[in-house]
Order: structure tokens, then sequence, then C-alpha cells
């Protein structure tokens, strides 16, 4: 089968940064697993910082890619949610191989059925992000329970990106919350305001007198999704006493004594922690997926795709790379078709 994966760690301006292969196709399906012939694949944070930071066992390939949209082609003996010829969407394992390939394994209690509105690569830009989003928005800073005093708000730090055009979207349509996003540029900003964002700061200005500008109160919730680091003060100065932080970044060193005072919770999310370690509640992730491509066939919830390249290939895959690690996208980049 044809598939894109390195061997070395390079940036993606090095034409052996991401190379064009051929593997052999994988087993067939045991367990649970689902063979799964990909039709689009999106690029994701993640898909960047394992690409600088993990390389193969040498002489071999590793394959990146978490979202994929395609179709099934084989159930495993112990598969009972889908069949042969089902279209799905799902955003995978890190710690399996990666969806940058023509057939793809992965466990059935982590995928969804695609949105029967959506193509291929409108469905493959949603899933990491949706599923990320919704477990840190409902999961995690329990959004639906209020913060006591609190303004009923949740500020969402990078509100044009991958998660966080999800989070909006999703704190919008369910959720009763004031939506507060960020964003710098006037496109960004237009993007999150399409989303649903009652209100676009900048990020690029001081946080708390924008918040405070608003006459909405302190906040009781904050979702960071980027750059937490260099917005950590602000948001310990912002929100409410008792409120609940979130963030899914990467963070080398964070001082939880600003947030002290405050009796703040700090949140953390993973979307991979279910399937990584094969939780009881796994297959939560595949309701989840269910319950968006609902969503989004009933016109709540819209795909976040920004940007669509031809074919899945090397190539494209390093522009999308590149464009990622240069941090001026907004929605999603999704590959179609091998």
């Amino acid at each position: 089968m044809r598939a894109v994966g390195y061997q070395r760690s390079l940036p993606p301006s090095d034409p052996e940064s991401l190379v064009d292969i051929e593997l052999p196709d994988p087993p067939a399906p045991a367990g649970r697993d689902l063979l799964v012939r990909v039709r689009a694949v999106s690029v994701n944070p993640v898909d960047t910082k394992v690409r600088r930071r993990a390389g193969p066992a040498a002489g071999e390939w590793k394959v990146l890619g978490f979202d994929a949209a395609g179709e099934v082609v084989a159930a495993g003996p112990e598969a009972t949610l889908f069949k042969a010829g089902d279209p799905v969407y799902y955003a995978g394992s890190i710690a399996r191989p990666g969806t940058n390939a023509e057939l793809h394994l992965v466990d059935e209690r982590i995928v969804g059925r695609k949105p029967a509105s959506l193509d291929w690569a409108q469905s493959a830009a949603l899933p990491l992000t949706a599923i990320t989003a919704w477990e840190m928005l409902f999961d995690r800073l329990e959004v639906t329970r209020p913060v006591p005093d609190a303004a009923p708000a949740v500020l969402i730090v990078g509100g044009a990106g991958g998660v966080g055009s999800m989070a909006v979207q999703l704190a919008r349509q369910l959720t009763d919350l004031t939506v507060l996003a960020t964003a710098s540029r006037p496109e960004s900003r237009a993007w999150a305001a399409a989303l649903g964002a009652h209100h676009v700061l900048d990020h690029a200005q001081p946080l708390g007198p924008q918040v405070e500008a608003l006459g909405l109160g302190a906040p009781g919730f904050v979702f960071s999704t980027t750059h937490t680091a260099a917005h950590i003060a602000e948001i310990a100065a912002l929100i409410a006493p008792q409120g609940r932080f979130g963030y899914i970044d990467d963070i080398t060193a964070l001082d939880p004594a600003p947030f002290k005072g405050k009796s703040v919770s700090i949140r953390l999310e993973s979307m991979f922690t279910r399937p990584v370690y094969g939780t009881e509640d796994m297959e939560a992730q595949h309701a989840l997926l269910d319950e968006v491509a609902r969503l989004v066939d009933a016109g709540r919830l819209r795909t976040t795709l920004a940007q669509r390249l031809t074919p899945i290939d090397a190539a494209n895959l390093r522009k999308a790379h590149g464009l990622l690690e240069d941090g001026w996208t907004q929605g999603k980049i999704v590959l179609e078709g091998f």
C-alpha cells in the first residue's frame, strides 16, 4: 500500500522529512479492530510534534496521521458497531501506526459514522479537534456545572485554530454560556465570529482589560488551546474565584501559585488517553463522534476545513506541516485521495 513516512526527524523544508513509500498491507483485523480504506486525512499540531521528537527504530519507517475519513474494508470478529462498506471518521491512537496510508487499522470503539452531509475531506477535519474540545469542555471543565458567583462565560484562547474552532461551536450550540474567543488577525477574528463566538478578543493585546470592558464579570471557565505560557498570568488574574482552567498545549513549567488564592482548578486534556490506556469508557469516543455527526447533519455544527490539498502525498504533507509550524493557520488543513 502507498503511505507517507519518515526515518529521521527533520524540518518540513527537507525532502527527507516526509517521504512517499510502499508498505505491506496491514493484517486482517482482529478483535474489535476495523480495516479502513483511507480517503482523506487532516493534519494536527501533534503530527508536527511527533515528527520533530520521535523517530522509528533503525531501518524502519514511522507513519504519522491521526484524523481520517474512509470506508470499512473488513471488521474484526468481535466488532459489533460497524461492517464492511460503512463510511467512518475517527482520530486513531498515538500508540499505533498512523493514518497517512491507504489502509489503516483502528479500534471501532473510537470510530464514528461519517456525517452524511459532508464529503470525505470535510469529515476528516473534525474528529481529533471535536473529541479534544468536547472532552475538555464537558468532561474536564464541566461547563454545565456553574461556578458560584462567576459570569456564565467561557474564554477560549485561540478560537480560530482547529480545537478552538470546535470549542467555540460546541460551547455556543450546547450550552447557555457567553462564548469569548481570542484571535488576532482580521480573517481569524471573522472566522471565530462566524463560528458563533459572542465576542472576539485580540490575544495580541492584554486580555484582562478586554474582558473587563465587556461588563460580564469574571468568567468561570477558561480553555487555552495554544500559547498558554504567554497568557498564564493574565488568565490567573481574570478568571473567577473557584473557576476552572484547562489547557492542551505543552508547558515546560506551570506555577500553580497564582491560581491557589482563587482555588482555581487546573484541568488537562489528551484525547488519546482513552485509546492508549484502553479505559473502560473508551467507547465514549464512538458515541461522541456519532453525536457530532448528528449535530453536523442537523446543521448545528459545521466542518472546520479551511484548506484542501490533493493528493495525500509527501509533498503536500510537508507543506501542511510547514504551515502548522509557522503558526498562521485557521481551521484545519485536509489532504484527500492517494
